[in-house]
C-alpha cells in the first residue's frame, strides 16, 4: 500500500480519494484464500461443489462443512472466514424460517439473497465494525425456476448460470465460460464441476475432501452421501483415462 493512502485505511467508513473502501477489499482478498467451491445450472436444478481441503490428516472429515441447506428448497456454500460463514447461515436459517411462519409458504430464493446482501452490506457502512470476510454461493429452485446466485463482502448481489469462489476462481471460470452450456443434465454438470475443481487443485480429488449439494424441481436440497461422492469421482476419474 502507498504511504498516501493509509489515511483511508483504517476505517470502514472513509473512501478513498478514488472511491475505494480498503477495508471491502481486504475482505474480498479474504475470500480469495479460502477454498475453491463451485456452483451449476442444470436443466431442472443446481448442483453446488465444494473442496474442504483438509489442512491435517488429524481432522474429522465430517467436522469440516462448506455446504449447508438453508431450507428445505436452498443450499449455501461458502467461501472465506469460517466463523463468518456460520454467523450468516443462522442468519439465513432465521429468515427462511420466519418466511415459512409470516406466509406459510417457503421463501423465494432470490428474496432470501437480496436480505442476506442488505445485511453484509449493513457491515460496510458504520463504524466500529468490519465487513463479513465470505462469499456466498445460494443455489435454489422455487416457482420461478433454479437460481444460483454469488453474493461478496460487500453486499453485492449477481446471477449465475455458473460460477465459483475461492482460491481456484480464475483457473475454473475459464473452463466454465468454455463449457458450461444451459439445460445439460445433472450428472454432465457434476462431472464438469469436478473437472474444473480438478484442474484448479494440485492433488488429486480425494472423495473425503469434496462435498456436493444438489437441489432439483420438486425434491429437497441434499447433499450426496460420501459413497455418492466416490462414485461420482470414480466416474469423473474413468472418464478422464478414457480421454487420454
Amino acid at each position: 500500500m502507498q504511504p498516501g493512502q493509509m489515511a483511508y485505511d483504517r476505517a470502514i467508513t472513509v473512501f478513498s480519494p478514488d472511491g475505494r473502501l480498503f477495508q471491502v477489499e481486504y475482505a474480498r482478498v479474504a475470500v480469495t484464500r479460502g477454498t475453491t467451491t463451485i456452483g451449476l445450472k442444470f436443466k431442472d436444478g443446481v448442483v453446488l461443489i465444494a473442496d474442504k481441503r483438509l489442512s491435517s490428516k488429524l481432522i474429522e472429515a465430517d467436522s469440516v462443512e462448506k455446504i449447508y441447506e438453508v431450507d428445505s428448497h436452498i443450499g449455501v456454500s461458502t467461501s472465506g472466514l469460517v466463523a463468518d460463514a456460520r454467523i450468516i447461515i443462522d442468519y439465513a436459517r432465521v429468515l427462511a424460517q420466519i418466511n415459512r411462519v409470516t406466509y406459510d409458504e417457503p421463501v423465494l430464493v432470490e428474496a432470501l439473497a437480496k436480505k442476506i446482501c442488505d445485511y453484509k452490506q449493513q457491515y460496510t457502512q458504520y463504524g466500529g465494525v468490519r465487513p463479513f470476510g465470505i462469499a456466498l454461493l445460494i443455489a435454489g429452485h422455487d416457482e420461478k425456476g433454479p437460481h444460483l446466485f454469488e453474493t461478496d463482502p460487500s453486499g453485492a448481489l449477481f446471477a449465475y448460470k455458473a460460477t465459483s469462489i475461492g482460491a481456484g476462481k480464475d483457473i475454473v471460470m475459464e473452463m466454465l465460460e468454455a463449457e458450461h452450456r444451459e439445460g445439460m443434465s445433472r450428472e454432465d454438470a457434476v462431472s464438469l464441476g469436478l473437472r474444473a475443481l480438478q484442474k484448479a487443485n494440485e492433488e488429486p480429488l480425494n472423495p473425503v475432501s469434496v462435498e456436493i449439494g444438489v437441489v432439483q424441481k420438486g425434491k429437497h436440497f441434499r447433499k450426496l452421501k460420501d459413497a455418492e461422492i466416490k462414485k461420482s469421482i470414480n466416474k469423473f476419474l474413468g472418464a478422464e483415462l478414457k480421454g487420454d
